[in-house]
């Protein structure tokens, strides 16, 4: 699979990631890759156990969550 945003710059290059977003593909200079804590059903006795994910975003959905 190629880079959207490549293809949309007349260039071509390999996707390494999806974008969690729109479902873009996005090569290594696209991507953005972010932490985020998701939430969930612990053991008994505790209600809530965060967990560290990964998050990988295009350039258009990460200028949409950026701005207000």
């Amino acid at each position: 699979m190629d880079c959207h945003e490549c293809v949309q710059q007349g260039r071509t290059a390999t996707a390494v990631a999806v974008c969690s977003v729109c479902g873009a593909g996005v090569c290594t200079d696209h991507v953005r890759s972010e932490s985020e804590m998701l939430r969930g059903p612990a053991h008994p006795g505790k209600v809530i156990h965060d967990r560290a994910a990964r998050r990988l975003t295009c350039p258009v959905c990460r200028a949409a969550e950026e701005s207000p």
